[in-house]
């Protein structure tokens, strides 16, 4: 097939709602045009807390939470069996606090026993545009070491923790990456890191052996999504460039190649009620210090990228995910560009 006609090939990296949002952002464009664009989302897997955590003691399974999120996000059409997916029960001994989509992929692992089948398996039944990977296939938790030199196990701990986060280790070290993921990176147009939460759900992925240097080594563009708010104890204090910093300290320069080419940055204000509610808690919006990026080789890419709303002070501050599926379709076509130049 002739480059120009295969689809864009967007690799999205990292957990939580922000992956999640993304996908939902990209999957608009996949619906659109079925087959032109190829979506693969590598997805952590070092929660250990709410329903996944007692999954994962209880029945020896990696945590579905962040997998089924991302499932969702993907599904052709999110009416009814998605919404069965996401389904919490509230009441009943042992159920409750579980999800439906979280107890299904915990049924099929034992049934198929490989947790990357039960992913397949289930994206195949809500119909997903894209491919879900979990970065490993390892039993891992997420360590961290903190600026008062104590560590803390797990990530559930690590995100109540008020201290600053100096580095994180998985546990085991260098976890095997499944072949799919390496592969997929290695033919991406654009390779996506975030939004998310900075050391708990993007970092872990690149800690996994090998996932850094694949990136590096890619010839796609690479793009980190900066949050827009900071995260009390994990990122208090942070600007656009520290966390940067802490994603190539984190996946170091061994391999050569660039792991972050550029970022994408929200330029709309964030004000108003849900706001003092946010600086109340100690969060505040990320500040972006061009020159620092610029310094450190980044391109900046500013686009407004918050979701509109009636400002009440109960909602919560979130990227939109339609401008993050538009900047990023365009990102990936420009990525195929500028590889059919160099070939």
């Amino acid at each position: 097939m002739d480059s120009k006609t295969q689809p864009l090939k967007i690799v999205s990296i990292g957990g939580g709602t922000g992956l999640s949002t993304l996908l939902r952002g990209v999957k608009r464009y996949a619906k659109a045009g079925r087959g032109a664009i190829e979506v693969t989302a590598v997805v952590t897997v070092t929660d250990d807390g709410g329903s996944s955590g007692r999954l994962r003691r209880e029945c020896d399974v990696l945590p579905p939470g962040d997998i089924r999120n991302c499932m969702v996000a993907l599904s052709e059409d999110e009416t009814l069996l998605s919404k069965l997916f996401q389904y919490r029960f509230s009441n009943g001994r042992g159920l409750k606090g579980h999800s439906f989509g979280n107890l299904f992929l915990t049924a099929m692992t034992h049934l198929t026993g490989d947790f990357g089948t039960a992913v397949k398996l289930s994206s195949e039944v809500l119909a997903a545009l894209g491919k879900i990977y979990p970065s490993t296939a390892a039993n891992v938790a997420l360590q961290a070491t903190l600026a008062d030199g104590s560590t803390v196990l797990g990530e559930s701990r690590i995100s109540r923790s008020k201290h600053r986060i100096e580095r994180i280790e998985l546990r085991p070290r260098r976890p095997k990456p499944l072949p799919e993921t390496l592969k997929a990176i290695a033919e991406a147009d654009l390779i996506t890191l975030g939004p998310g939460s900075l050391f708990t759900s993007v970092i872990p992925n690149l800690l996994v052996d090998g996932v850094s240097r694949a990136i590096a080594q890619s010839r796609a563009l690479k793009v980190y999504f900066m949050n827009l708010m900071s995260q009390p104890g994990e990122t208090t204090n942070f600007r656009a460039s520290d966390h940067v910093a802490a994603i190539l300290r984190h996946a170091g320069r061994r391999s050569g190649g660039s792991l972050i080419d550029a970022c994408v940055i929200n330029t709309r204000s964030i004000r108003g009620p849900v706001l003092h509610r946010y600086q109340a808690q100690a969060a505040r919006p990320v500040e972006v210090d061009t020159e620092r990026l610029e310094s450190m080789g980044m391109r900046i890419i500013g686009v407004d990228l918050l979701r509109k709303s009636g400002a009440r002070p109960q909602e919560k501050i979130r990227h939109d995910q339609g401008a993050l599926g538009a900047v990023v379709v365009e990102l990936a076509e420009e990525g195929r560009y500028a590889k059919m130049k160099k070939t």
